[in-house]
């Protein structure tokens, strides 16, 4: 198969061909036909996660199941597939509590193991972890669900309880940030957006953002409180700064709800909050870690029913090979929405 293979941390990234997988006992093999460029792949090609090489980057995928591996009971070759990012073994409590988002025992594709930068990709534990497609929900739609968008669904919902008639500050207008706006728009919230970027402001304005900001190092948190007379009632840092992390959090009224998506790689693993404001005004940090299998139907019911739209959040869909060349300047790019891989392409 052909696959975007990192010989190395942080250098050139080569289309080739190489050996396809197998399916694993409990797993199967689906053929990509959309997968998603995401920030979290540019942080383990530059070094932030511990990954083996030669390697295979990609996590966020939609395809057609071509093999299935022994004891699979769930899945046949044919069936329309996606997956989260997070893949639970299936066996210990977590997983069997309906929570493999945080499996002791998990793993990725696109970090602990080869993704979906590729024509085929392996997937464990498939009655646990794999989801399906409703026909009339297209790939590029479904890939979008595996990292950015249920995260962000998840964070909303189910980790912050956001109600309609509160105000949400999502700092970060990427792919994650805009996929907040539009749920929380759809869960009648009034959303702010910030962004150091006109296009990704005019891009969270057309998803529902009431009020737009931007980052220019002026002061956001005084400027939500202004504008939401006392602070807003959630926060969701979606870039993963020191700075980000801290204007979201500052942002909030007393007893507000911050949730973490954007991933906060430091040197020591430790990032400063400014904990006398979370003491004082008893403010809830949350953390989001993707979202289990098992809680995909009420999203995907969304997506048929047309509440949500993830696919208004692709930007582009591109081929292997000229993915390999936008990865490494993910650090630098201010894409207004989703890109898209497609291998067969």
């Amino acid at each position: 198969m052909r696959a975007m293979i990192m010989d190395a941390l942080a250098e050139a990234l080569e289309v080739r061909e190489v050996e396809a997988p197998s399916a694993p006992t409990g797993g199967v093999v689906v053929e990509v036909h959309a997968t998603g460029l995401c920030k979290s792949d540019w942080h383990a090609w530059v070094g932030h996660d511990d990954v083996a090489l030669p390697h295979v980057p990609g996590h966020e995928l939609a395809g057609v199941i071509v093999e299935v591996g022994a004891g699979v009971q769930r899945w046949s070759v044919g069936d329309r597939v996606t997956v989260p990012f997070v893949m639970g073994c299936g066996a210990c409590e977590w997983c069997l509590g309906g929570n493999a988002q945080v499996c002791p025992d998990q793993q990725q594709p696109g970090f602990t193991q080869w993704g979906s930068f590729a024509e085929h990709v392996a997937l464990r534990a498939a009655d646990t972890n794999v989801v399906r497609i409703p026909d009339d929900v297209s790939f590029e739609a479904a890939a979008a669900l595996g990292c950015r968008f249920a995260t962000a669904y998840r964070a909303l919902t189910s980790r912050a309880g956001v109600k309609a008639g509160e105000w949400i500050t999502v700092v970060g207008a990427g792919g994650v940030g805009l996929s907040a706006v539009m749920i929380g728009a759809a869960l009648g919230a009034r959303v702010i957006a910030v962004d150091r970027t006109p296009a990704a402001l005019d891009a969270a304005r057309r998803l529902g953002a009431e009020h737009t900001l931007v980052a220019d190092g002026s002061d956001i948190a005084a400027a939500v409180h202004e504008l939401t007379e006392g602070g807003s009632h959630v926060s969701v840092d979606a870039v993963g700064s020191s700075q980000t992390a801290r204007d979201a959090a500052l942002s909030l009224r007393r007893r507000g709800r911050h949730v973490q998506i954007g991933l906060l790689p430091t040197a020591d693993g430790e990032t400063p909050m400014p904990m006398a404001r979370v003491i004082a005004w008893e403010l809830d940090l949350l953390g989001s870690h993707g979202m289990a299998a098992v809680d995909y139907p009420e999203m995907l019911s969304l997506i048929e029913s047309g509440a949500l739209r993830p696919q208004e959040l692709i930007e582009r869909i591109v081929g292997l090979d000229e993915a390999a060349e936008l990865l490494p300047r993910m650090d630098s790019a201010s894409p207004a929405g989703m890109t898209m891989i497609d291998p067969r392409r």
